[in-house]
C-alpha cells in the first residue's frame, strides 16, 4: 500500500512539474522571444498606436504572466481532482 501511495505522489509531482515547466517556457518565449529577440520584426505591427515589439517588452509579457497564473490555478485544480488531493 505504501508503494501505491508513493507512486501516486510521484505521478502527481511529475504532472505538477511538467505543468510549471510548460508555463515557464511559454512565459520565456513571450517575454524574451517576443520582447527582445523578435522585437524588431514585431515592430512592423501596431497595437493601439504602439509598435508590437515595444508593447510586448513593456506590457505584453506582464499580461501573459497574469493569464498564466489563471491557467496554472485552473490546471492545478483539475490535477488535484484527478489525483484526489483536492481541498473541497
Amino acid at each position: 500500500m505504501a508503494e501505491n501511495t508513493s507512486a501516486a505522489a510521484e505521478a502527481y509531482w511529475k504532472a505538477n512539474i511538467r505543468l510549471v515547466l510548460w508555463l515557464l517556457a511559454v512565459w520565456f518565449a513571450v517575454s524574451y522571444g517576443a520582447g527582445i529577440l523578435l522585437a524588431d520584426w514585431l515592430d512592423q505591427f501596431r497595437i493601439a498606436g504602439f509598435k508590437l515589439g515595444f508593447w510586448f517588452a513593456q506590457q505584453g509579457s506582464i499580461y501573459v504572466f497574469v493569464a498564466l497564473i489563471f491557467v496554472y490555478v485552473w490546471r492545478m485544480n483539475k490535477l488535484d481532482r484527478e489525483h484526489d488531493v483536492h481541498e473541497d
